[in-house]
């Protein structure tokens, strides 16, 4: 960071920062951690020698609140995948049912952009297709901070939310779906061969919410990967040029993941096991009606606090969810 030419590439210098900040703030918090610690051995030491039932309530409050940010400290560092560390491309897209579905789609949205402003992650929405009637067709975010990546893949997978629909005059109970797709945002860590040849780049007017420049140049871009037909999109920039970086970045990330579907896939066959990939259940059930009630069905994790759960109180289930991932390896 010293380096006189530092700043010559803004993106790399962030993202240098946002590590560096992300290990400062891993160490703050074991100091802190410890000093708790000591702190609640000399309040063990007094509430022995005094015998106080008040001193013994306090001790046990302070011994609940070390236990839970230790928990938490652990999970920082047991994410150790080659890619936690990166910021995260998060996808949201609706399933069959039209207006229902998209508003369903737009709550998620709401959800996960709450989620990342708690965490002091950085929310930047890359491409915005919104319904006709109310909700989104499509959006896709980059949430950019250290560990993003880290947390986020948890929510990749089903979405199904059970309510009494608002756009329903009969007032009846409606099941909406969403699918998120949550890929880490890939710079030059991995080597991924993209020919120019093999690309077929388009370019349109920006049709999401943003500013002034929307609808006036064709500064959107759409590039397709000819090979694979994979589609991506970016419309977050004044610039064609820097919609064009992004979509690179993204079709990156893309075929990234295709690789290691692909990869596990064969390990699967090898193994004799059939895995389903993608759109194949749900794994959360969010219930507006006939109770409340938003349940994990990877890990059994449910409360009945739906309104805290929407307004992005989602750590429980990333939480569980990681766990059970690194007590299955």
């Amino acid at each position: 960071m010293a380096k006189p030419d530092f700043w010559d590439d803004n993106d790399a210098a962030q993202k240098v920062i946002s590590e560096v900040n992300g290990l400062k703030e891993l160490t703050e918090q074991m100091t802190d951690l410890e000093q708790q610690f000591e702190d609640i051995q000399v309040m063990l030491e007094l509430t022995l020698e005094e015998n106080d039932e008040a001193m013994l309530a306090e001790l046990e409050k302070s011994m609940k609140s070390l236990s839970k940010r230790f928990s938490e400290f652990e999970l920082q560092l047991l994410l150790n995948d080659p890619y936690d560390k990166n910021n995260a491309i998060l996808e949201i897209h609706p399933g069959a049912g039209g207006t229902e579905s998209q508003d369903w789609a737009s709550m998620l949205l709401r959800m996960y952009t709450r989620w990342a402003e708690d965490h002091g992650y950085k929310v930047e929405v890359l491409d915005y297709l919104a319904g006709e009637e109310a909700g989104v067709k499509s959006v896709t975010l980059i949430i950019k901070g250290h560990n993003a990546y880290g947390y986020l893949k948890a929510e990749k997978g089903v979405h199904r939310l059970v309510r009494i629909s608002p756009f329903d005059a009969s007032g009846r109970r409606h099941t909406s779906f969403s699918s998120v797709d949550v890929l880490p945002e890939i710079e030059d860590e991995i080597d991924i061969e993209i020919r120019t040849e093999d690309l077929k780049i388009d370019t349109y007017r920006s049709s999401g919410a943003g500013g002034q420049h929307v609808n006036t140049t064709d500064s959107a871009v759409r590039i397709t990967h000819l090979p694979t037909n994979i589609i991506v999109t970016c419309q977050s920039e004044r610039s064609q040029i820097k919609n064009r970086e992004k979509a690179m970045k993204l079709l990156k990330a893309r075929l990234y993941e295709k690789q290691i579907e692909e990869q596990e896939k064969q390990l699967a066959e090898l193994r004799g096991e059939q895995k389903e990939i993608g759109w194949g259940s749900q794994i959360r059930s969010y219930v507006f009606h006939p109770y409340s009630m938003v349940k994990d069905h990877r890990t059994n994790t449910e409360t009945g606090n739906v309104n805290a759960v929407m307004d992005g109180e989602i750590d429980a289930f990333i939480d569980a969810y990681l766990r059970s991932r690194i007590s299955r390896t």
